[in-house]
C-alpha cells in the first residue's frame, strides 16, 4: 500500500493538564473522503486543527504529505497550508462581501495571480458547487446551504488537495445535507481531493464514505469501512449505530 497521505501517531492533546487527545492514531490515503465521527466533546474538531497546524500535539506526530507539522519550518508548514482547503462549520463568509469576493479571498491575500485569472479560477469554483448564479449576492441573501456552498467554493478555490469539513451538514434540513453529500463526493472524484470529514451525521457518512473513523475520549473506537463498521462488535459502535 502507498504511504499515507495523513497519518496521526499517538498523538495527544491536553489543555490546562486536560486531555482531549489521548494517543489518536489513524491514516488517510490520498484521494480518500475519510469521515471522523463521535459525540461532541471528543476531540473531532481539535482533530482537524492539528492537521491544518493550527494546534500541535503535547506528544505524538501528525504528518501531512510527508512533512511533520510539529517539527516543520515556517515555510513547509505555509506550504502545506496552502495544499489544504479548510470547510468552516458555519461556513465563515464575511457579510460585506459578495459570494464571489468571498470565494477569490484567498487568492487576493496569497497570491499574485491577474485579476482575470483570479475571476476565472473564481468561476470555476462557483460552477464545481453549482452556484455560480449566486455570484453577486451577499451571503444574507442566500440560504444556509447555499452559504456551505461559497465556503466550500472558497475551499477549493486554490486548487487544494485536501479539504478539512468541520461539520458540513450541520444546521441543515435533509435534503440540503445530502446535496452538501454529494458535492464532497463529487469533488473527490472528479478532482482527486483527499476529503477529512468531522461529522455528526452517521448515516450520511455511511452512504459515502471510503472510512469511518469512531472517536471516543480522544481514541479510536474503530477505522473501517463503511460495510465494515457497521458488523463490527462492539458495544460502542453498537451503540452509535443504534442512534441512527
Amino acid at each position: 500500500m502507498a504511504e499515507p497521505l495523513l497519518k496521526f501517531s499517538d498523538v495527544v492533546k491536553k489543555f490546562n493538564g486536560k486531555s482531549v487527545l489521548n494517543g489518536l492514531s489513524f491514516e488517510v490515503q490520498s484521494g480518500e473522503i475519510f469521515c471522523i465521527v463521535g459525540s461532541s466533546g471528543t476531540g473531532k474538531s481539535v482533530t482537524l486543527k492539528h492537521i491544518v497546524g493550527l494546534l500541535s500535539p503535547t506528544s505524538g506526530s501528525v504528518v501531512v504529505e510527508g512533512v511533520d507539522i510539529v517539527s516543520a519550518t515556517e515555510a513547509e508548514l505555509g506550504a502545506i497550508r496552502r495544499r489544504i482547503g479548510y470547510l468552516f462549520q458555519s461556513g465563515a463568509l464575511l457579510a460585506w462581501m459578495t459570494v464571489a469576493e468571498n470565494v477569490a479571498l484567498p487568492l487576493v491575500e496569497t497570491t499574485s495571480l491577474s485579476d482575470d485569472e483570479i475571476s476565472r479560477r473564481v468561476d470555476d469554483a462557483l460552477r464545481a458547487v453549482e452556484l455560480l448564479d449566486a455570484a453577486d449576492k451577499y451571503p444574507a441573501q442566500i440560504s444556509g446551504g447555499m452559504q456551505k456552498r461559497a465556503g466550500l467554493a472558497r475551499a477549493i478555490v486554490r486548487d487544494c488537495d485536501i479539504v478539512l469539513y468541520d461539520e458540513p451538514t450541520s444546521g441543515l434540513d435533509p435534503v440540503t445535507a445530502k446535496t452538501i453529500d454529494a458535492l464532497i463526493v463529487k469533488l473527490a472524484r472528479e478532482r482527486g481531493i483527499t476529503s477529512v470529514v468531522v461529522t455528526h451525521d452517521l448515516k450520511g457518512a455511511l452512504s459515502y464514505a471510503d472510512k469511518i473513523l469512531l472517536v471516543k475520549n480522544g481514541v479510536a473506537v474503530a477505522c473501517e469501512t463503511p460495510e465494515n463498521f457497521q458488523r463490527l462488535d462492539n458495544r460502542y459502535v453498537k451503540e452509535f449505530l443504534s442512534a441512527i
